[in-house]
């Protein structure tokens, strides 16, 4: 056996298991009143989840994610308040996809609408239609036991690691 200058090779790195939870994976839910000022805290702390919780997203993957926020808990702070006076918001991540959803109380099932372009507002769903098809998502509204709704999307996570 020759020992002169060799260096053992390294061990290799074993697989992670699928069943073994990466340590950015998980669910968070939080409330909040149906208030605009709820938009932003709700956009900063998705944002600070992902840092935190060190989300494997792009640039431009987390500028949607955002934007998808945004839009959702504005439709419900502007549409669901008067019979939903708090929300609720779940981010939730796994190995290869994040999901972000909107709960309210009111009963109502928003459609995503073709707006003429003098319109200022009105595109939120539809802008959440389009950020979750460019990433290669999907999104939903489902409705609640409680009579409510959900509005969802859950978008893939890009694979192997984001720089």
């Amino acid at each position: 056996m020759d020992v002169r200058g060799s260096v053992p090779p390294p061990d290799p790195v074993p697989p992670v298991a699928p069943d073994v939870p990466r340590p950015y994976e998980g669910v968070w839910r939080f409330t909040a009143p149906a208030l605009d000022s709820s938009v932003p805290q709700a956009r900063h702390a998705v944002q600070d989840l992902v840092v935190r919780q060190g989300v494997p997203v792009g640039e431009d993957l987390l500028h949607g994610l955002l934007l998808i926020v945004s839009e959702l808990v504005t439709n419900a702070v502007r549409h669901a308040a008067l019979l939903s006076p708090e929300i609720a918001v779940e981010f939730a991540v796994g190995v290869d996809w994040v999901r972000v959803a909107v709960e309210d109380n009111h009963p109502y099932r928003p459609k995503a609408l073709q707006v003429d372009d003098a319109d200022t507002g009105g595109r939120g769903l539809l802008l959440v239609k389009t950020v979750t098809a460019e990433a290669g998502g999907m999104c939903d509204v489902q409705q609640t036991t409680t009579g409510g709704k959900v509005i969802w999307a859950a978008l893939p996570l890009p694979p192997g690691p984001v720089h």
